[in-house]
């Protein structure tokens, strides 16, 4: 079982909110021989960042392939076993970022390779901006570096509504709340994910049901604040200063992030790999787990683990 704990985001201008965590440690770090011991040591530990609305159903597959190493996942503000913030405007994704540095003080990792899928990408890459020294490596799962909204099904219509959305939501946001919590957690909505986004023959929905539960007990308000952030956060200028080893991971059919928008990230990092996955919609991740699986293992003991 991984051991769990809360971190308090008490960094410079934090408003001390409590933010849950958990840590997966290596299998093998108790019973070990020294030299096995030794070598599980210099494996870099990594830190696993979700989408918006998630808390840790895109990791299923991934957690089990890395018990050779340390992995901590966590839980952003108002998602999961993290409750809301205290100070409801601190969802930025410059907060979330300030709150991983905090997890990891907490843990005590000085570094860690930080992966990132859909807006964990923006948050891996804000840390770097913001934690430059704490980033060992980055995996940059189905997202972009900027502006999500603007291309979210190829279009910008997400962008434009939002706001009128988000007026909507301030005037009946218990209503609003009982009802995603009523649907959302269903077979009708898993049925209507996948006419909209994800691959059906690819995914189990035992995989997919736990986003659709920690979704449905997000408020809707904190919801709709943290996507109009994530919405206005732009790293592009970011990319080509990043000197850490980076893996992009695009789907090939991902309409949530137009697997381009991974593509030119890809590009405009210093010697990034890609992994593009053809049939991989926006939860490539859970669709083809043991092609993940492998290119980010390989990707850790090859480019990003401390020598032994």
């Amino acid at each position: 079982m991984p051991a769990r704990g809360y971190a308090i985001a008490s960094y410079p201008g934090g408003d001390g909110s409590p933010i849950y965590f958990e840590v997966f440690e290596p299998e093998d770090a108790a019973t070990a021989a020294p030299t096995t011991a030794a070598a599980s040591d210099a494996r870099t530990p990594v830190i696993l960042c979700d989408g918006i609305g998630c808390d840790g159903y895109v990791w299923r597959r991934l957690i089990p392939d890395l018990a050779d190493r340390q992995v901590v996942h966590w839980h952003y503000r108002g998602h999961g076993r993290t409750p809301a913030p205290r100070d409801a405007a601190r969802v930025r994704i410059e907060d979330c970022a300030d709150d991983l540095a905090a997890v990891l003080d907490e843990v005590g990792v000085s570094r860690a390779v930080v992966a990132g899928h859909s807006m964990g990408v923006q948050v891996a890459l804000e840390t770097f901006r913001r934690h430059a020294g704490r980033v060992a490596g980055l995996v940059l799962a189905c997202g972009a570096p900027s502006h999500p909204l603007r291309t979210f099904k190829g279009a910008r219509v997400l962008e434009d509504v939002l706001p009128h959305v988000q007026k909507v939501v301030a005037r009946a946001p218990g209503l609003l709340n009982r009802v995603t919590r009523a649907v959302l957690p269903t077979r009708l909505a898993f049925e209507v994910a996948t006419r909209l986004e994800i691959n059906r023959e690819l995914v189990d929905p035992a995989d997919f049901m736990p986003y659709l539960e920690g979704m449905a007990r997000i408020d809707i308000r904190l919801f709709t604040s943290m996507l109009a952030a994530a919405g206005q956060h732009n790293a592009e200028a970011l990319l080509p200063s990043i000197d850490v080893p980076t893996l992009v991971i695009a789907g090939g059919r991902d309409g949530f992030t137009p697997p381009s928008r991974s593509v030119e990230m890809a590009h405009a990092i210093p010697s990034a790999e890609l992994l593009w996955i053809e049939e991989g919609s926006h939860t490539a991740p859970i669709e083809r787990p043991e092609v993940v699986r492998a290119a980010v293992r390989s990707f850790l003991e090859e480019r990003a683990d401390r020598p032994a």
